[in-house]
């Protein structure tokens, strides 16, 4: 028997979990350890963070699904991960601690043959004060609860100009090192959309306020579309939409701190500026979870299978050459951990190995550099093939072959949310192909004949569909494994 732990139950470990169990007999052991009772599916937290979509309909429990599907579940976080086994016992193993309420409580070793880890972000607030829902001054969208309360905070900020009080909102990043640039986008477009509907536009000061280098960007350089011949870019593109919208963007930025009624940032050319407002969202930094990494003895190897950033190290070039060196050859292709061949890391758990958009440093030395994002339709991708190349080796054994789903080669769509309504909604849909830019094999990075882009209604609902789409699929109902990851 097969024992296989699944660090994390987001999109990428609730998939792999989900594959495993359809491609691996009972005979096997499945178990998916996680802090969270609930699966969230993160893109539609923009539509609970304007107060149209309750949260429980973007959320539900686990551990049904894993009952049903005969998979073992453990509320509870890593600590630390043993690949070489302990005195004890040579097999790999992670130390978990419980989190919910009906669990056992305290600490637990875990054994494993193979292991996944698929633990996401941790939302770094602490990154720059006064950051944060929870001990800051700013609302989230990063989870449904802080989505929830994003919603009541903009509500009574609606409330205030329906009493004609003028008012300032920022949307955007609250670092220079942000990832999910879209996201903020997303929700930037979704407030505007409330306050026209609330007939309090003309009211209401919106500012988008990121660490793009330009608008379009998305920490992904941007894109160049090739739409009934012409070529634009995603830069134009979008930018049409702010002029259309009257949202002011800020580009370029790193948030050094905020208050209760300033946000104080530095721009690309080293100014200092501060932006006084009444209700921001800003999305926080991402780092690793802080999990440990313990060699047979006992002694510490965390820097050899973990980066800096706390995120997993696998088969990508970690060697840091300059920006303008890399190469697609560089990111990872099977997501192994380094050293390790029965682990891996996938979704955000990897560690990129360069930035996406082109770094920058002010003249104050103040890093703003977009973080390559690895949520959704990649995360998903990746952890299946994973999922794939892990029942391999259970049925042939170790040199079965390693699925690849590079991100160099994976092409991804994004359909960021515009303002909902069945009739009066929009959203900007995206194909990026692929994700990360081949510059050796396509001139602009990326194929100009499947890349593209379209802003309009049919986009919301898309957006919507999936939303539906992908909520049946991950409470694994008859024929999930047939919808597209």
């Amino acid at each position: 028997m097969a024992e296989i732990v699944v660090l994390g139950a987001g999109i990428a470990g609730h998939t792999a979990a989900l594959h495993l169990r359809r491609m691996l007999g009972r005979s096997h052991k499945v178990t998916v350890v996680s802090p969270n009772s609930n699966w969230n599916w993160i893109p539609s937290n923009i539509w609970v963070g304007v107060g149209k979509m309750p949260k429980e309909k973007v959320i539900f429990p686990l551990a049904p699904i894993y009952r049903r599907k005969g998979v073992e579940f453990r509320q509870a976080k890593a600590l630390a991960i043993h690949p070489q086994g302990d005195a004890d016992d040579s097999r790999g193993a992670v130390d978990i601690e419980y989190t919910g309420a009906n669990n056992r409580g305290g600490t637990e070793r875990i054994r494993y043959d193979y292991l996944i880890n698929a633990t996401g972000p941790k939302l770094k607030f602490e990154a720059t004060e006064g950051l944060g829902p929870d001990l800051g001054n700013t609302v989230s969208v990063c989870t449904a609860d802080h989505a929830r309360g994003a919603a009541q905070k903009l509500a009574s900020t609606i409330a205030k100009l329906l009493e004609g009080k003028p008012q300032t909102l920022v949307v955007g990043t609250g670092h220079g090192t942000c990832t999910c640039e879209g996201a903020a986008f997303e929700y930037t477009f979704n407030v505007d959309h409330a306050l026209r509907d609330a007939g309090v536009r003309d009211l209401a000061t919106l500012y988008y306020l990121t660490n793009e280098p330009a608008l379009g960007d998305f920490g992904v350089g941007g894109m160049i579309f090739n739409q009934n011949g012409f070529e634009t870019n995603s830069e134009l593109w979008t930018s049409s939409l702010f002029r259309e919208r009257e949202v002011k963007p800020i580009i370029g930025t790193h948030v050094h701190k905020v208050t209760a009624s300033t946000i104080s940032y530095e721009t690309l050319d080293g100014q200092l500026h501060d932006l006084d407002y009444d209700f921001a969202m800003l999305l926080p930094p991402f780092s690793g979870h802080p999990i440990k990494a313990f060699d047979a003895e006992g002694n510490d190897i965390t820097s050899e299978v973990f980066a800096p950033s706390g995120f997993m190290k696998v088969d990508a070039d970690y060697s840091g050459k300059p920006y303008e060196e890399w190469s697609a050859s560089d990111w990872p292709k099977t997501y192994q951990s380094i050293g390790y061949d029965n682990i891996w890391a996938v979704g955000i758990a990897f560690a990129p190995p360069h930035q996406i958009s082109k770094p920058n440093k002010t003249p104050n030395g103040t890093v703003i550099a977009p973080a390559p994002p690895r949520t959704g339709m990649p995360s998903g991708t990746m952890a299946k093939h994973v999922a794939m190349t892990v029942a391999d080796r259970v049925k042939v054994g170790p040199k079965a072959k390693a699925h690849e789903a590079s991100m160099t080669t994976m092409g991804a769509v994004c359909v960021a949310s515009a303002g909902t309504g069945l009739t009066k909604g929009s959203a900007a849909a995206m194909i990026m192909d692929p994700v990360v830019p081949d510059r050796q094999k396509y001139p602009t990075g990326r194929n100009l004949a499947t890349t593209r882009g379209e802003i309009g209604l049919y986009g919301h609902w898309s957006k919507l569909m999936l939303h539906y789409l992908f909520i049946y699929k991950a409470k694994a109902l008859p024929g999930w494994q047939l919808i597209p990851e």
